[in-house]
């Protein structure tokens, strides 16, 4: 969508589930407002996720305020499939979304913030951001990494594992990417599954579903909200999925403790036992997406912004949505993006009020 306003009552910068979710609410104040998208076309993060990618719950509870995902009949949705939803969200209810417009820096004036991006420059009395993760992977350090000759991708470079094929590979990282992608290179090539602590994996029948009703229950426990008990069982960390049950019987799902070093061609672990190794795979999740922000003073050493509710407590102005818990319980997913959106667009409209 292009645009000839160079001026909103709010501007949402990202224009994945956070962002749609925001507008979604945001349609029902009346206030002027836009979502600037740095992707060239729908689907936010989702677009970069790995081919054979699924989420961990049925399409019914992976939906976004006011319409729900319609199921193909497969059990968890593929990647595709949440994009093709994301994009005709978009279109049902006609977000005014500007895209190709990656944002490169917010600043302050006196009676708006100024967002810059490679389009265009718009100033507005309130800014969400919603960048999300994608574009903040996570790299570990290890002592002479630099003189590893071998090939080093993070899982947000991940695609499929036809480049892996017949090679031996480190799998790095203990949640569920580590997983799944540890369940599809083991096809193809050998691999050495690294992390920090032996994996938590879930019961076969617990799904992302399950793991929202355990979250919410464990959430109004905190706000001291009477609930009947929660499913038995810890939230853990991995969800057996097709792909890593079928690993499971492969005898493949075995980890180990992390190396010590990097060699030329290989790694050294702790023993002092090296093992060659062709690639490593970074499977080490990601940050918050807000180099953006740098110009406002706001990004604290942790790589947080502090927040009340979703509200910055440096610059009143902004908000954030979809980062994780800090921003909202359960918000960097699909249903749980609601709640924390739907606060966020009413606080706005509240603060944007005629006195």
């Amino acid at each position: 969508m292009k645009t000839a306003q160079t001026s909103f009552d709010v501007l949402v910068m990202g224009g994945g589930q956070a962002g749609l979710a925001i507008g979604y609410f945001l349609r029902r104040t009346g206030l002027r407002f836009a979502i600037v998208d740095g992707e060239p076309e729908p689907g936010g993060a989702w677009r970069h996720g790995w081919d054979s990618l699924r989420l961990f719950s049925p399409a019914q509870w992976s939906s976004l305020p006011g319409w729900p995902m319609l199921s193909s009949g497969e059990a968890y949705p593929a990647r595709d499939e949440v994009i093709a939803y994301l994009a005709a969200y978009e279109g049902r209810y006609d977000l005014p979304v500007i895209r190709p417009a990656e944002v490169d820096l917010v600043r302050a004036e006196k009676e708006a913030l100024v967002v810059e991006t490679c389009a265009a420059t718009w100033r507005a009395r309130t800014v969400v951001s919603a960048t999300g993760t994608w574009r903040a992977p996570n790299w570990p350090a290890y002592p002479e990494q630099a003189r590893y000759e071998g090939l080093q991708i993070h899982s947000a470079q991940y695609q499929n594992p036809e480049a892996f094929k017949g090679k031996r590979v480190l799998v790095v990282g203990g949640g569920n990417s580590g997983a799944q992608i540890l369940a599809e290179v083991s096809q193809v090539a050998e691999t050495i599954w690294v992390t920090p602590e032996p994996p938590i994996f879930l019961p076969d029948d617990v799904d992302g579903r399950v793991l929202f009703e355990r979250a919410t229950a464990r959430w109004q426990a905190q706000q001291g909200i009477a609930v009947d008990a929660p499913p038995p069982g810890g939230l853990g960390d991995i969800v057996m999925v097709p792909p890593v049950k079928a690993a499971r019987q492969r005898g493949v799902l075995k980890a180990v403790r992390p190396f010590d070093r990097f060699k030329a061609r290989g790694v050294v672990w702790p023993d002092g036992r090296e093992t060659e190794v062709d690639a490593v795979i970074w499977c080490t999740g990601f940050r918050a997406a807000l180099r953006h922000l740098a110009g406002l003073g706001v990004v604290e050493p942790s790589g947080r912004v502090a927040v009340e509710g979703t509200r910055s407590v440096k610059e009143p102005r902004l908000w954030l949505v979809g980062y994780g818990e800090w921003t909202g319980f359960a918000s960097a997913t699909l249903t749980g993006v609601m709640r924390s959106a739907r606060d966020t667009a009413r606080q706005i409209a509240q603060v944007l009020a005629p006195a």
